[in-house]
């Protein structure tokens, strides 16, 4: 009987490492397609996401959705496999491969970061990579050509409309006439946008001053100097500034400065204002090249989406605490 009992306690113990093995510190998720028809090809896609943050959760359940709703039109019935990374490099990889290993028919990426790990793990294997909210896929890595993809990735960007950012700060904050720039230098997706708004910026002859950090560590200092030297920040689609963006946004209403930033829930956080995309369309976009995709067609068929649909979203709340009018964009 011990002998028995001590068999099941470590067949036990094998399995909860197996586990560890597999999803590292991330946590985990499933859902399946509803209302599938009877006789539907069964299919598996492992969807990792780089961390939680509101517009990448956002996304996740928009492409969840989307699946679920529409997957019986293709003739498919879907098991999603949620990982999260929770920002860590090797944690992608881990999940990454373990996908590739467990013989996914796709992997859906969400965050530049991640699709990056997804596609060096399934290289070679056929596997299709989906990626969505990619600012720069080109200069990530992932795909030269967006028309026409080679290989096996496409997916969906929320590159930004930069211009139009700044002519919303324009109109809400005319006496601004200075910018700290505020990002993460390891971030592909960030520099991308920094350099289109460094090129847009010295085309106006409105000065900047740059604020790069290296880590969530270094945000909140390298706010309160920016805010000291500037008269606005601007923060891209960054997603160790958006994890933090509580704190700068503390720091910008003490100093009674907007912050202009590139993402809606950036200003859900406290970010003063931004034209940018919806991370819903965004995710639902996603979803419909999961379905295609998983119904056949090929992936260089598939071409990168960005989504084109931008809409102004104010802070109402930091707006009056900063004592700026935006009650043309309050409904």
């Amino acid at each position: 009987m011990k002998k028995l009992l001590s068999l099941f306690l470590c067949a036990a113990m094998i399995l909860a490492l197996a586990g560890c093995a597999q999803g590292g510190s991330s946590s985990q998720e499933s859902a399946q397609g509803e209302a599938a028809p009877e006789g539907a090809k069964e299919v598996t896609v492992g969807l990792i996401q780089l961390m939680e943050h509101p517009s990448l959760d956002e996304i996740r359940a928009a492409i969840k959705a989307r699946i679920q709703e529409r997957a019986g039109e293709y003739g498919l019935s879907v098991e999603v496999q949620y990982q999260n990374a929770q920002n860590d490099t090797s944690t992608i990889n881990t999940i990454c491969q373990q996908f590739v290993a467990n013989g996914v028919d796709a992997i859906v990426a969400i965050a530049t970061p991640a699709a990056q790990g997804a596609a060096a793990a399934a290289q070679n294997t056929g596997i299709p990579i989906i990626f969505s909210a990619v600012t720069d896929p080109a200069a990530a890595g992932l795909v030269e050509n967006l028309t026409a993809p080679e290989g096996n990735v496409t997916g969906t960007s929320d590159a930004i409309p930069v211009e139009k950012i700044f002519s919303l700060a324009a109109e809400l904050t005319p006496d601004v006439k200075s910018f700290g720039l505020i990002y993460n230098t390891s971030e592909v997706n960030s520099l991308s946008v920094i350099e289109e708004t460094k090129a847009y910026l010295d085309g106006q002859g409105i000065p900047y001053v740059d604020g790069a950090v290296t880590s969530s560590a270094d945000v909140q200092t390298s706010a309160r100097h920016l805010l000291e030297q500037c008269d606005a920040l601007f923060a891209p689609i960054d997603n160790t500034v958006a994890g933090a963006m509580g704190v700068v946004a503390a720091e910008a209403i003490q100093a009674g400065k907007p912050v202009y930033v590139a993402a809606d829930s950036m200003v859900a956080d406290g970010g003063f204002a931004t034209v940018g995309v919806n991370y819903t369309n965004l995710g639902t976009q996603t979803g419909d090249m999961v379905l295609k995709i998983l119904s056949g067609t090929p992936v260089s068929e598939v071409p990168v989406e960005v989504l084109r649909d931008n809409a102004v979203t104010v802070n109402p709340e930091t707006a009056a605490a900063i004592g700026v009018d935006v009650s043309q964009y309050v409904q």
